[in-house]
């Protein structure tokens, strides 16, 4: 696919279905008229409980991983149908079992941990568990239930524990190991999300909630170690010490550092002129954080440093997710930008949005690497795992359309695509 250079301009100033008696996720998210974000209402309008039979996944080995087997050996892979079918349109790994509604989220086991193993969060109110074996095979191992859909869910750096915020107001902590989960957390609201934080002197878990607070917890105790306010609803977090990046409902955008204590760094106004969606910390070359890159309902995504050492020139946004691609006289449709993720490695960066597509970056070089083709459904989520060979995407409604375009007969999918290539920086001519 021939380079597309990226349109950029200086910075400016300025979900799901929702189980009975929880709070509907943020306001739909409009693809040509955005409006303006609302407080989450209550659900119970919305949609109603939807009970579905788990489709039994086929598990297919293929050599994507690093294993010599030999490609869909072992049974019948749906890959190869030729039946028009565009739930699965770049051929790559179905995992087995996926959630029974919406996916919220997904994440990788850290390299501290032989082997892969990968976690995702749904409406369904669960948390799951695979293994993730070199072949592409993968392997249920164990799920987690909450009393609320799950929004978010995070390794411990040792591997052994998965922290999940949801919206039952609390947060739990899986032992794998015991396979026991108990809370640890407890909010006013929904716990949008939970992050494991390490430092030299503490450990400890922060969640950020709709009730506009952050706050700091030891696993062992009730009560928080420390609780700071935010100026509003906690919508999208990252953690990468010593840097912890908020972005909340009307803009907001706040900067933590985590030495010694956690405490506010720096307040940023927003690049972005619509709601923030999603936020990722991305390091320099020494392995450091140096910035992040946030992402909106208006298909669009910042590139902001935090020291850079010319704000106008370093700092940049770039449109993403819209129809038409860059063609710009003919009216677009435009899509939220529900996640990003950076390679470990290499440090490009992936996008998935409403419009059912991903896309592969150089931020660098400001150019993008790979879009992929159209699900029929939006990407919720997406992750590497730490050495970034496996990129994790999930297909599931994000809402973006509102209730009636929800279907409860359609399945959700988490796919696995080999990462190892497209991700790589291009030469420069």
């Amino acid at each position: 696919m021939r380079e597309k250079q990226l349109r950029t301009r200086r910075p400016q100033s300025a979900v799901p279905t929702p189980a009975a008696g929880a709070p509907a996720p943020p306001p739909p998210l409009c693809s040509r008229r955005l409006r303006r974000e609302a407080r989450p209402a209550p659900c119970a309008a919305l949609r109603r409980a939807v009970s579905r039979e788990v489709s039994s996944a086929v598990r297919t080995r293929m050599s994507l991983f690093g294993s010599t087997s030999g490609f869909g050996t072992g049974g019948t892979s749906m890959f190869g149908s030729t039946t028009a079918d565009n739930h699965n349109p770049m051929k790559d790994i179905e995992v087995t079992s996926p959630p029974d509604d919406s996916i919220s989220c997904l994440a990788f086991s850290p390299p501290t941990l032989p082997g892969n193993f990968l976690i995702a969060g749904s409406w369904a109110n669960d948390v799951r568990c695979w293994e993730v074996q070199d072949n592409g095979q993968t392997i249920p191992k164990a799920q987690q239930m909450h009393t609320g859909p799950v929004l978010d869910g995070c390794w411990s750096d040792d591997g052994s524990k998965v922290f999940t915020a949801s919206c039952d107001k609390t947060a739990k902590m899986w032992d794998l190991n015991s396979n026991q989960a108990i809370q640890i957390a407890q909010h006013d609201a929904p716990v949008k999300t939970i992050h494991w934080i390490k430092a030299p002197n503490y450990s400890c878990v922060m969640t950020g909630s709709w009730d506009k607070t952050l706050k700091f917890w030891d696993t062992r105790s009730p009560t928080p170690m420390m609780t700071l306010q935010l100026p509003e609803r906690c919508y999208c977090a990252d953690v990468v010490h010593p840097m912890a990046a908020v972005a909340t409902a009307e803009r907001g955008l706040i900067v933590y550092q985590l030495e010694n204590q956690p405490s506010e760094f720096r307040r940023i106004e927003s690049p972005l002129k619509h709601q923030h969606r999603c936020v990722a910390i991305f390091k320099d070359k020494v392995n450091k954080p140096t910035g992040f890159a946030l992402g909106s309902i208006e298909g669009r995504v910042a590139i902001h440093y935090i020291n850079p050492p010319n704000p106008a020139k370093d700092n940049f946004t770039f449109k993403c997710h819209r129809s038409n691609g860059t063609n710009t006289s003919a009216p677009q449709d435009i899509y939220a930008v529900n996640g990003i993720a950076f390679h470990p490695v290499h440090g490009t960066l992936a996008t998935v949005g409403s419009d059912g597509r991903f896309s592969f970056w150089d931020k660098d070089a400001r150019t993008k690497l790979k879009t992929s083709e159209q699900l029929d459904q939006p990407i919720s989520a997406c992750c590497f795992n730490h050495n970034g060979n496996i990129f994790a995407y999930a297909s599931s409604y994000d809402w973006s359309k509102g209730h009636e375009f929800y279907n409860p007969q359609k399945k959700n999918y988490i796919f696995l695509r080999n990462a190892a290539e497209e991700l790589k920086p291009r030469n420069k001519k």
